[in-house]
């Protein structure tokens, strides 16, 4: 009884901490997100290692939309509809993704220090991705090759996170500590596997893969932008469909049980929807972290707990920021090019320690 009654006092409901932003409010923030990333789409489409006028990108934009697209000037459609566009969109679309993920995952274990990349999701993921061209003259080829790229990277990210969730528990209840430190552990593994992949690469494909590991959108084509966007919008209409019965989680397993709710069938649930947008966004953009630890993080502090609330305010938010780190990444060096991993990373180790230690002052962690 004891042990419990401390539990509930190291879990506070979130739906009680303060917040910014509330009611109609709301409203207003999603209208100002959509038109935030919009201006963030067109600057990044114009700016490059040849910046052009908004005027001249404008112009093929609309013409490709209209269907003129063929009477547009060849060169300058090539830069900005077949090179700049996709890749703008295809950042959108991994922030958005990795921030829903950040999400279901964190309501997954109640806990704001989940994220895919501090629970080794996104390493196993980028360890399922890199073994499909790395064993393709191998006996294991042909399983491999069958599942794709995305199918070893979903594959692979549903196996840690089982391994995670298992082995983090003890006594049926979930530790904080027990997470990350498992989660780290998990990562570790799946990094060290990882290098030993690319021994096995010739010179040529490791600088390519060494790139992509670190996370980039370069090289994004619209054949990139389906799959990504089919399942970022099948798992967010899946997961605003539980947004109530996430809320009532957020009370703990017996509450939210006494309301209803099927807890162990929604948990299987948050765990592949959170494993298939990030083996999803690994697939195709690499290893991004930290996205889906701050963003939903930030989100809530100013929108408070509902995830009615949080779920489109993060879908946007990871966007627009994904978009912006981006267009850093190709500015800061120019004409070089930086992994955005880099400045994702950075930005994200300074804040994942000060959550941390706030969560420890606080005397959150449940050993």
């Amino acid at each position: 009884m004891t042990d419990t009654l401390t539990s509930v006092r190291a879990r506070p409901a979130p739906s009680r901490r303060p917040h910014l932003i509330s009611g109609p409010a709301t409203g207003l923030l999603l209208a100002a997100l959509v038109a935030g990333l919009i201006a963030a789409l067109v600057v990044a489409i114009s700016v490059g290692s040849v910046n052009l006028p908004l005027g001249q990108v404008w112009g093929v934009v609309w013409a490709h939309l209209s269907g003129r697209g063929a009477q547009a000037d060849p060169l300058l459609s090539q830069v900005v509809w077949e090179i700049r566009t996709p890749r703008a969109l295809l950042a959108a679309l991994a922030g958005a993704g990795l921030s829903v993920a950040g999400v279901a995952l964190q309501a997954l274990v109640r806990n704001p220090l989940a994220d895919p990349y501090v629970l080794g999701v996104s390493s196993s993921a980028s360890l399922g991705a890199v073994l499909v061209p790395a064993l393709g003259g191998t006996a294991l080829a042909g399983l491999i090759g069958a599942l794709g790229v995305t199918g070893a990277a979903f594959a692979a990210a549903l196996l840690s996170a089982l391994l995670v969730y298992v082995l983090a528990q003890r006594a049926g209840r979930l530790l904080d500590s027990w997470l990350v430190l498992t989660g780290v552990a998990v990562g570790y593994l799946c990094a060290a596997a990882t290098t030993f992949v690319q021994l096995q690469l010739n010179p040529a494909e490791l600088q390519g893969m060494m790139f992509w590991l670190m996370g980039s959108v370069a090289g994004a084509s619209w054949d990139d932008l389906g799959v990504p966007a089919l399942l970022i919008v099948s798992c967010l209409a899946w997961l605003t469909l539980q947004a109530r019965a996430l809320n009532a989680l957020l009370a703990g397993e017996e509450a939210a049980t006494a309301m209803g709710v099927p807890v162990a069938a929604l948990r299987i649930g948050l765990l592949v929807a959170g494993s298939l947008l990030t083996a999803t966004v690994v697939s195709v953009v690499g290893g991004i972290g930290f996205i889906g630890l701050m963003i939903p993080h930030v989100v809530r502090f100013v929108v408070g707990a509902d995830h009615r609330r949080v779920l489109p305010v993060s879908l946007l938010a990871g966007g627009l920021f994904l978009v912006l780190v981006d267009l850093a990444a190709r500015t800061a060096d120019r004409p070089n090019e930086l992994p955005v991993g880099i400045f994702t990373t950075t930005l994200g180790v300074p804040f994942f320690l000060w959550l941390l230690r706030r969560r420890t002052r606080g005397g959150t962690d449940a050993a």
